[in-house]
C-alpha cells in the first residue's frame, strides 16, 4: 500500500496584529485533516506576546503552538480543545534552506494570517528577506494558491499600490474585515468569520461561520416571548 503523499498549507504569521485569526486558522485546517507548515516570523513573535502572553521558541515551538491554539480570541486559556500537531512542521523565519523556501517542496498553497503592511511591501517586491517573504515568492512563481489578509488600517497609497500588484500577481487579497449578517455575540465569532473565509478561498470545508442564505435576519436569535 502507497503512503499517502503529505502535501501541506503553509501558514505564514506576520507582525500584525491579529494572532487570534492566525490560530482559528490553523484549528480550521487541522480540524478538516490538513497538513500544515508554520512559518512564524520574528516580528510576529512580539505581537503574539503583547496579544496572548505566549513566548512563542524555536526550542519548544510544540508546547507554545498547543498552547497559543487553545486560547480563545479573548485571551482566555485552554477555551479550545488543543488539537493533535502530529501533522505540523515548523520551520524557522531565518531558516532560507528550509522545505518550503523551494518550488520542489510540494505544497497546496500559503495562507499569510494576518499579513503586515510590511509583509504585503516585501512580498509584492519580492525582497525574500526572510522565510516568510521567500515562500510567497516561491507560491506565486509556482502559480500555487496565495492568500494574503492584511490586517492594516488605514490604508495609504503605497499599500494600496502593494495590494494590487499582488493581485495582478495572482494572490488573493483578503482584507481582515468581519462581517455582522452571520449573528456574531462574541469577539470569537467575528475572528472565525475572518478564517473562515480565509478557509473558503482555499477550498477547506469548514463550520467557522453561518452562511447567507437569502433571509434578512436570518441569523438573529428568536426574540423571547412573553406577556
Amino acid at each position: 500500500m502507497t503512503e499517502r503523499k503529505r502535501t501541506p498549507w503553509v501558514v505564514g504569521v506576520s507582525g500584525a496584529s491579529g494572532t487570534p485569526y492566525a490560530a482559528a486558522v490553523l484549528r480550521g485546517l487541522l480540524a478538516a485533516g490538513e497538513s500544515v507548515d508554520l512559518v512564524v516570523s520574528r516580528a510576529s513573535r512580539l505581537t503574539l506576546l503583547d496579544e496572548t502572553g505566549i513566548a512563542f521558541r524555536d526550542a519548544h515551538w510544540r508546547e507554545d503552538l498547543g498552547e497559543w491554539l487553545e486560547r480563545g480570541a479573548d485571551g482566555k486559556p485552554v477555551t479550545f480543545a488543543r488539537p493533535e500537531l502530529d501533522d505540523v512542521r515548523y520551520w524557522g523565519a531565518g531558516d532560507l534552506a528550509a522545505g518550503p523556501s523551494s518550488g520542489s517542496y510540494p505544497v497546496k498553497g500559503m495562507l499569510i494570517v494576518p499579513a503586515s503592511t510590511a509583509c504585503v511591501a516585501g512580498v509584492a517586491l519580492g525582497l525574500s528577506k526572510d522565510l516568510l517573504q521567500r515562500v510567497a515568492s516561491v507560491t506565486l512563481k509556482e502559480r500555487r494558491r496565495l492568500v494574503v489578509a492584511v490586517r492594516e488600517t488605514p490604508l495609504n497609497g503605497q499599500t494600496l499600490k502593494h495590494l494590487v500588484a499582488l493581485d495582478e500577481a495572482g494572490a488573493i487579497v483578503l482584507p481582515a474585515s468581519p462581517a455582522f449578517y452571520a449573528g456574531a455575540t462574541h469577539i470569537q465569532d467575528l475572528v472565525d468569520f475572518v478564517a473562515g473565509r480565509v478557509l473558503d478561498v482555499a477550498g477547506v470545508p469548514h463550520g467557522l461561520y453561518r452562511r447567507w442564505e437569502g433571509e434578512l435576519g436570518g441569523a438573529r436569535p428568536p426574540e423571547a416571548s412573553g406577556d
